[in-house]
């Protein structure tokens, strides 16, 4: 884990809100000169801590009309199984998250599609024809809310 300070964290927190903020701004928020705000950012990413800068998109806008969460359980448990399964979902363009658990449900796939059809077509042609499936449960998400921030616990 790295070590952060303050201003480290308000960095985070700052481009969390905001990952469009220039350099410029950011050395505002944190009160530091331009230059080392960008060696502190530059410093984050290559210290694994910033992994990107996301755009959030409107599901509706580029036709999701649907969103559901696919619990999957497993025939077995094995490394190569929950590999294969996870590293297969991935590839799907119609998965947004993969969760791998401990407990009853081994999967959550958050899922996201134009219609109930293509939800069907999805379950039956890409999830159950998978030797390592058992079973699927699967829940339509009536809405789907993203914290803007992640918790940071390391620097307060």
């Amino acid at each position: 884990m790295a070590t952060l300070d303050r201003t480290d964290v308000g960095l985070l927190r700052a481009l969390q809100e905001d990952g469009r903020r220039t350099v410029k701004e950011l050395a505002a928020i944190v009160s530091l000169s331009t230059s080392a705000t960008h060696e502190r950012v530059r410093r984050l990413f290559a210290d694994g801590v910033l992994r990107g800068v996301h755009a959030e998109v409107e599901p509706a806008a580029i036709g999701v009309g649907l969103q559901a969460v696919v619990q999957v359980h497993l025939q077995r448990h094995s490394r190569e199984a929950v590999t294969a399964f996870r590293d297969h979902a991935l590839r799907l363009p119609e998965v947004v998250a993969v969760t791998h658990l401990t407990g009853a449900v081994d999967f959550l796939v958050h899922v996201a599609v134009r219609d109930t059809d293509h939800l069907r077509d999805l379950a039956l042609e890409a999830f159950t024809t998978r030797d390592e499936v058992s079973r699927l449960e699967t829940s339509v998400v009536y809405e789907h809310v993203r914290a803007v921030t992640w918790p940071i616990y390391v620097g307060d």
